[in-house]
């Protein structure tokens, strides 16, 4: 078998997404995700003008090789650009691998580990009681665990709460310009606890909550939040500081019991080894998207297993339904699978990207669909042209880009 034909497809129903299609001698396609959020054109000129030239003629059966060829051949290695690139290309090439075998992809990956995977969903309002109504409609969806994220008092706009306009129309946080968010980390501190508080006051000890950081806080901000919200025993608090600095860790570690999750900016296992081996956080965030695919998200995973640290995989609505497919695969086989973030997608983006995955009463399910079960309507994508948008600047109320 070789590939013969191999496309860039960039579609916005709703959000921007970047899909690689491959096309094989055999009639097998397969479908790999390419999106990276606010820099989605730059993925597709690295596939498009350096990667698929490439790919035409060679086997697709052999996906480790043409992993290895594509991460360490370029010279330049890493960065998201680069792994988003070559996860499409991993992830398509385990679609026609499962598909030739007519599995689907997660008995490819070793089985089935559990007989369904828990998710959570994201619960936000601009107020405590708009907090609170949220996580009830959450709850209602069958969710069995919420993300909280709440407006801070003397904050105009925050990342991860729904805003609207004087029309009363929501506010979406990618734009065509960049959204200017303000931000005061004295007023976000002392506002988080009294938003759990009040969440644990209403829904009881028993809901599991998480919270993210959005990278925000100092290593000793980060340590008090952790210590401030033990008695509310969170799930985990996400991305509390930004974690690229990997000793920063240590001294939130030492400071807090409150479980620690981190990773969806990561890109490779280097980015882990001190988090991982000195066992500093509970749970990897690191997307099939944006960390090279399967092949070595599922390696992360199995050096995470020996630490007693958890999958978490990185599920927002700005990753296409190919790359949350591939994740649910990935959840289903792995044993040491903590828990999925869902977001779900549009009902245009899911028509656009047809998928065998199901959720129902808070879990997913990958289906039995042989691949990872998508298919791409192009015809349909194609009347939903790329549309420029940018993830917001936060800046303190002196006017400083702040850090995330």
């Amino acid at each position: 078998m070789k590939i013969v034909d191999a496309k860039v497809v960039v579609t916005s129903p709703g959000r921007n997404f970047v899909t690689l299609k491959l096309t094989t001698d055999e009639g097998l396609t397969g479908l790999g995700d390419a999106t990276l959020n606010g820099r989605e054109l730059a993925v597709v000129s690295y596939l498009a003008d350096h990667v698929v030239p490439l790919l035409i003629g060679l086997d697709p059966h052999r996906v480790e090789d043409t992993w290895q060829s594509l991460y360490r051949g370029a010279y330049w290695r890493r960065g998201p650009v680069t792994m988003a690139a070559i996860a499409a290309v991993d992830v398509a090439l385990w679609d026609i691998k499962a598909k030739a075998a007519g599995l689907p992809l997660y008995q490819l990956l070793g089985g089935a580990s559990r007989e369904r995977i828990g998710t959570y969903g994201h619960a936000n309002g601009r107020d405590i009681p708009e907090l609170l109504d949220s996580v009830r409609a959450r709850l209602a969806e069958g969710y069995p665990a919420v993300r909280i994220q709440s407006g801070i008092p003397g904050l105009k706009a925050v990342y991860g709460v729904s805003d609207t306009d004087e029309s009363g129309a929501p506010v979406l946080h990618q734009q065509a310009r960049p959204l200017v968010e303000d931000w005061d980390t004295a007023a976000y501190l002392r506002h988080v606890p009294a938003v759990f508080e009040a969440v644990r006051a209403e829904f009881g000890p028993e809901l599991p909550l998480l919270h993210d950081s959005h990278h925000r806080l100092t290593p000793v901000q980060a340590a008090r939040l952790g210590k401030d919200l033990e008695t509310f025993r969170p799930f985990w608090l996400e991305d509390c500081t930004p974690a690229e600095n990997q000793e920063a860790l240590r001294l939130v570690r030492r400071s807090t019991t409150t479980p620690l999750a981190v990773g969806e900016v990561f890109n490779t296992v280097y980015d882990y080894q001190a988090l991982i081996t000195e066992q500093l956080i509970d749970y990897v965030r690191s997307a099939v998207t944006h960390f090279g695919g399967v092949t070595p998200l599922r390696k992360l995973f199995d050096f995470a297993a020996q630490y007693q640290i958890k999958s978490a995989i990185h599920g927002p609505e700005d990753i296409s339904p190919v790359g949350m497919a591939a994740a649910v695969h990935l959840d289903l086989a792995v044993h040491n699978f903590g828990i999925q973030e869902f977001s779900g997608h549009t009902p245009l983006t899911d028509e656009v990207f047809r998928h065998a995955y199901t959720f129902t009463d808070g879990h997913l399910h990958p289906g039995e669909a042989p691949g990872i079960g998508v298919e791409l309507d192009e015809e349909l994508a194609a009347a939903h042209p790329y549309a420029p948008a940018y993830l917001p600047v936060n800046r303190l109320h002196d006017g400083t880009v702040h850090d995330w």
